[in-house]
């Protein structure tokens, strides 16, 4: 499964691209507008540039001609750009339409199975399913990324990815694997969560404390024999 990055800030993609695990970076009006002052083609284009994978860049308009419209712009800025639609029918309509010209999008907001098989229909280069919203409203966010794996493994001729949103802890990123889905999207602060562990911090203390008094005797020997 591959791993993208949940956001908007450039501190934070610059710090996880250097960790070399980053497969590409999803973006959201909700995201940006956390960036004070930021101008979204800059941000957009400046992270093609930090992380050479699929950027996602959502449009903010209601009606199918006003994606597209928005969808093409955005695909110029950068070969790597793939266009959020909503799930909805003028996101279908939109989607079909820009798959048509080649250009790649993100069916996001996907809450169901249904949603994430028209959103393949229609030319979808990735479907995102909301675990974390879906168990909010108390059903399995991980079984519907496993169902909907279940119908794309079905129908060969399904070639859109599932990519697992609304990632809440390092354990959705493990379950989303298992689940069958290609790609998680991770907030920074759970990626960083996902490397840690009480176990690990335990055992690198006890290394550099034996390691340091490896060095003391050593310094005690030397010392001694002159």
């Amino acid at each position: 499964m591959k791993i993208y990055l949940d956001t908007a800030n450039l501190g934070e993609i610059r710090e996880a691209a250097r960790w070399g695990i980053l497969s590409g970076v999803t973006t959201n009006p909700s995201l940006m507008a956390q960036e004070e002052g930021a101008d979204f083609e800059d941000t957009i284009r400046t992270i093609c540039g930090l992380v050479d994978g699929p950027i996602s860049a959502e449009t903010v308009s209601e009606d199918a001609d006003g994606m597209v419209a928005e969808g093409v712009e955005f695909a110029a800025w950068h070969p790597n750009v793939i266009i959020k639609v909503p799930a909805t029918l003028q996101g279908l309509e939109a989607v079909s339409r820009l798959a048509r010209r080649g250009i790649r999008c993100n069916v996001t907001l996907i809450f169901n199975t249904n949603q994430a098989l028209m959103a393949a229909l229609a030319g979808a280069f990735v479907v995102s399913p909301f675990i974390g919203r879906v168990d909010d409203m108390s059903y399995d966010g991980m079984e519907l990324i496993r169902e909907i794996a279940a119908v794309f493994d079905q129908n060969p001729e399904i070639r859109t990815q599932i990519l697992a949103a609304s990632i809440r802890h390092p354990r959705h990123v493990t379950e989303s694997a298992l689940a069958g889905a290609h790609i998680a999207t991770c907030p920074f602060g759970v990626l960083k969560k996902c490397m840690k562990h009480p176990l690990t911090d335990l055992g690198m203390a006890s290394f550099l404390a034996d390691w340091r008094k490896r060095e003391a005797r050593m310094a005690l020997a030397a010392a001694t024999a002159g």
